[in-house]
């Protein structure tokens, strides 16, 4: 019995690295059950006794994925009580974790509207996170809050990274500064009480 529940996992195993690699090179829309059964060595239908639909393939392909990731801490990010600090911070641990999953994060957010739909809420909920806790030490009216999320929100997404660091050839370290230096040019401006 033992044995067998050994083999059950293990099959199980194979089948989420092939859809892995798949997602990783094709990209989730144009991985299919069969390609996914042919690269794990099982049928289909195995593929199916283990996972009855494309959301629970995804949930277990993703899991096992951010398994192997380092990921963003926003937790640590809004502990940096200064804005600039912060905002340095956030892109810093965004551009890392970019760097080290580009092949596979260009790839879902390709095929974005092709995902579940968990995963896409997931993605977008966990984009506003990010912005928000960067947004949040900088203060300023309603109006200088909004346009200063939407540069946020430039800074922080994956394609920016990716057309910065590997179109345009910047490390990422540079593209931290360029962004924070478009951020703060939208920042409100703090008002300090003036030194005795």
């Amino acid at each position: 019995m033992r044995r067998r529940a050994e083999q059950v996992d293990e099959t199980r195993q194979r089948i989420v690295e092939a859809a892995v690699q798949l997602h990783g090179s094709a990209g989730p829309a144009a991985t299919t059950i069969a390609a996914i059964a042919d690269l794990a060595n099982v049928t289909r239908l195995t593929v199916y006794r283990h996972f009855p639909d494309q959301a629970a393939l995804f949930d277990a392909c993703s899991a096992h994925w951010m398994s192997q990731q380092q990921a963003p801490d926003p937790g640590a990010w809004s502990q940096i009580g200064d804005p600039a600090a912060r905002l340095r911070a956030g892109l810093a641990d965004l551009y890392r974790f970019y760097r080290a999953g580009a092949g596979m994060l260009a790839s879902v957010y390709r095929d974005f509207t092709m995902l579940p739909e968990a995963h896409q809420r997931r993605l977008r909920d966990q984009s506003d996170t990010n912005r928000r806790i960067l947004a949040e030490p900088f203060g300023g009216t309603a109006r200088q809050r909004r346009r200063l999320r939407a540069v946020i929100g430039h800074a922080t997404s994956f394609w920016t990274w990716r057309s910065l660091c590997i179109e345009q050839g910047l490390s990422d370290q540079d593209a931290v500064e360029a962004m924070t230096g478009m951020v703060l040019a939208v920042a409100p401006v703090p008002h300090h009480e003036p030194a005795l």
